[in-house]
């Protein structure tokens, strides 16, 4: 998961920048307003407020740890949105569940993005413009989709003028944030496609996504794979038991951690696979001797 560790690293050096009193960043014109609308920044927990005017004032406790277990395993996939009150402090605008389970589990900092006076107009720049990068991941995509919805208060219509897209085609990336969080960090991850996740969120139960999702991660399934098996998981046929089963929680969650771990460590998409018995192999891909050198010294020291 390299390529999310050099955003948490950009995330907070825009931290640092927002703690210098001198240049405190109080509106879209101010000088270097433009590094942080729109970008992802890690902020401390302990700087923000919740909004008093949240219409939602009742949270299930037993949601928020279900939440909490997700964050701890896969952090926060979805940064909250948040207002500058002053200089460092924020409200809360949007992710309470995620900042009350962040909080749960006594973390320091949590992604955000944040609001600033007059920002609307940069805002949708900055996300049109951002949307149009060729090494966003689809669910970086959906997210800037989203914000466009919630933020500028743009319907899909709209949204399609603007980004130059048609309806169906949002609507696609949109869905894609109704998957599992641990299948759109496999997404973001690139250990699975855009049409992966378009045929795994046909299926409803959560459980059964992470099963076929770990199907096609370990069999190498092709999306045309992965669509037959979502059709004959519908059709309630004998072959999709195995879809269907539960699947051996010990060993999906050391393997996907392992998946990240190791990734992170050697900063290249990492493949394992595995049976039942939590016999396996992994494969470490290299792409010049330079690079084949650099994984070896990472591995044995030497």
């Amino acid at each position: 998961m390299a390529k999310a560790t050099k955003k948490q690293a950009l995330g907070r050096g825009l931290s640092a920048l927002l703690k210098d009193p001198e240049n405190d960043i109080k509106s879209a014109t101010d000088k270097n307003a433009d590094k942080v609308v729109g970008n992802i920044i890690e902020l401390d927990l302990e700087h923000i407020e919740v909004n008093p005017f949240q219409p939602r004032s009742n949270f299930n406790d037993e949601s928020i740890k279900e939440l909490a277990t997700s964050i701890r395993e896969l952090g926060v996939i979805q940064p909250i949105t948040v207002r500058k009150l002053g200089f460092n402090e924020y409200q809360l605008v949007s992710g309470e569940r995620r900042y009350r389970a962040s909080k749960l589990l006594g973390l320091d900092t949590i992604p955000a993005y944040i609001r600033i006076a007059n920002d609307q107009e940069s805002l949708e720049m900055a996300l049109v413009e951002n949307i149009q990068r060729q090494d966003l991941d689809p669910i970086e995509i959906a997210l800037s989709y989203q914000r466009l919805i919630d933020e500028i208060n743009l319907t899909q219509e709209k949204l399609s003028e603007r980004v130059g897209k048609k309806r169906s085609t949002i609507a696609n990336y949109l869905r894609l944030l109704k998957l599992d969080p641990i299948i759109q960090t496999g997404m973001r991850d690139g250990f699975l496609s855009m049409g992966h996740g378009r045929a795994l969120v046909n299926i409803d139960k959560k459980q059964d996504q992470i099963a076929l999702y770990e199907k096609i991660i370990f069999d190498n399934l092709s999306v045309r794979d992965t669509e037959s098996a979502v059709k004959a998981y519908h059709s309630d046929d004998v072959v999709t038991e195995e879809i269907k089963k539960p699947v051996q929680i010990e060993a999906s969650v050391f393997i996907r951690k392992g998946i990240k771990e190791l990734t992170d460590a050697l900063s290249v998409k990492v493949d394992i696979k595995s049976t039942d018995n939590a016999r396996g192999k992994i494969t470490i891909p290299f792409k010049s001797q330079e690079e084949f050198d650099r994984i070896k010294k990472l591995i044995t020291g030497a």
